[in-house]
């Protein structure tokens, strides 16, 4: 059975898409985190990062040059975004297909919280 972002990427489940091409897909988060939120997947079903082979290689660079032109055309590039890739359960990752989170539109503070 395919993953949810696998059928978003496949048309079988709707999505405020943003961007597509013939190897990635962007569309809006549906819990967003910041005033921009937009997940930028491949099509291909890439479980994480961690999983992901040399043959991937010009899928992992479209998902960057994607992000950057959501970031662009969604007027975030000039101030700043930021990009997140979770990785796994300690990573915070919550689906099981790779994809970048692509955050903007408003100061996004440190990364983490910092040690008290």
């Amino acid at each position: 059975m395919a993953c949810v972002f696998c059928k978003i990427a496949a048309g079988e489940i709707p999505a405020k898409v943003v961007a597509s091409d013939d190897s990635v897909i962007a569309f809006h988060d549906i819990a967003p985190r910041a005033p921009v939120h937009v997940l930028v997947v491949p099509r291909k079903h890439i479980a994480s990062v961690a999983d992901a082979e040399d043959a991937d290689r010009d899928v992992l660079g479209r998902l960057m040059l994607m992000a950057r032109r959501v970031a662009q055309d969604l007027g975030i590039a000039e101030r700043g975004y930021r990009l997140i890739v979770n990785v796994r359960e300690h990573g915070g990752q919550e689906v099981p297909h790779l994809h970048v989170h692509v955050l903007g539109g408003k100061p996004l503070g440190p990364m983490l919280a910092r040690p008290s």
